[in-house]
């Protein structure tokens, strides 16, 4: 397996309140014909703090059967329990998941050792490569860069880390303390190009959602170390990373995703639909992009 790229941090889309497995089985297939080099289900921008153990369940062995070894699954199963992260875990191992995408526990706020104790948990029950998803923003609590080293060193399964901080100097720490071989992906669409210059291997994008080629060109300049492609890219790139995140993620992207014919618009509360200022903004970014008419 190798973890590298753009993965898709992908939508969960919704109808009439439930998983739409036939526009999710549509989605996958078209992410994957258009580059994606992986895909993620349930996470964040996949509503997993809104889907019941059985629809996450759901979720993640629809994208394993559609995707058919084809590229890596690396499935969302964190939570902020240790024993529901174990179970969630356990099934996406059975399911034939890849690789695990563990957030910290949010809002129970752990120390950094109760942060380690955690990851170590659920490594003893789920023998499975392990992205630590770090997303303070969300969780109230930061992995510190020795930290992060420590979990590299003392938990094999946790092979690298989905980086969602924007702290550059963070992530050059971290790069610093666990070497090269550490996994490290940016968590934040705008940081992919610079992350990369300094050995991270990749991202698990948003925006990708829309634009899944052109987030995997961006990847792959990058790692070849082709500057000039990548600046030009990344600025590309730049007003659809902003209008993904106009509101609260996935609001805006799972808006635009319906705009392009994609998916329905459904989202679940306390999510609620784009605001019309912000609405006319997307479908402007849209347009200048070529995505819409």
């Amino acid at each position: 397996m190798h973890l590298a790229g753009s993965i898709t941090a992908l939508v969960t889309p919704f109808k009439d309140g439930r998983i739409d497995e036939e526009r999710f089985r549509e989605f996958i297939e078209w992410q994957i014909q258009e580059g994606a080099d992986g895909l993620s289900p349930c996470g964040t921008t996949g509503e997993s703090a809104t889907l019941s153990h059985a629809e996450h369940e759901t979720a993640i062995s629809i994208c394993i059967d559609q995707t058919k070894g084809r590229v890596p699954v690396i499935a969302g199963a964190g939570s902020n329990n240790t024993r529901e992260a174990i179970a969630l875990g356990t099934f996406a191992k059975k399911a034939g998941a890849d690789a695990l995408l563990l957030i910290t526990p949010y809002y129970n706020k752990p120390t950094q050792e109760g942060i380690v104790a955690h990851y170590k948990a659920i490594a003893r029950e789920v023998s499975l490569p392990t992205i630590v998803y770090n997303v303070p923003g969300r969780t109230a609590l930061n992995v510190l860069p020795a930290t992060m080293a420590r979990l590299y060193r003392e938990v094999p399964e946790i092979i690298g880390a989905k980086e969602a901080t924007a702290d550059l100097v963070q992530i050059s720490e971290i790069l610093e303390y666990c070497g090269d071989d550490f996994v490290l992906l940016s968590g934040d669409d705008f940081t992919v190009a610079p992350i990369m210059s300094i050995g991270g291997k990749g991202v698990i994008s948003v925006v990708a959602n829309l634009v899944p080629r052109k987030m995997a060109r961006l990847c792959s300049a990058a790692a070849a170390g082709d500057l000039a492609e990548t600046r030009k890219l990344h600025f590309e790139l730049a007003p659809l990373c902003r209008a993904c995140f106009l509101e609260t993620n996935p609001v805006p992207v799972k808006t635009a995703l319906s705009l392009m014919g994609r998916i329905d618009p459904d989202l679940r509360l306390p999510l609620v639909p784009l605001q019309a200022a912000n609405l006319e903004r997307l479908k402007e970014i849209l347009r200048g992009a070529g995505l819409i008419a």
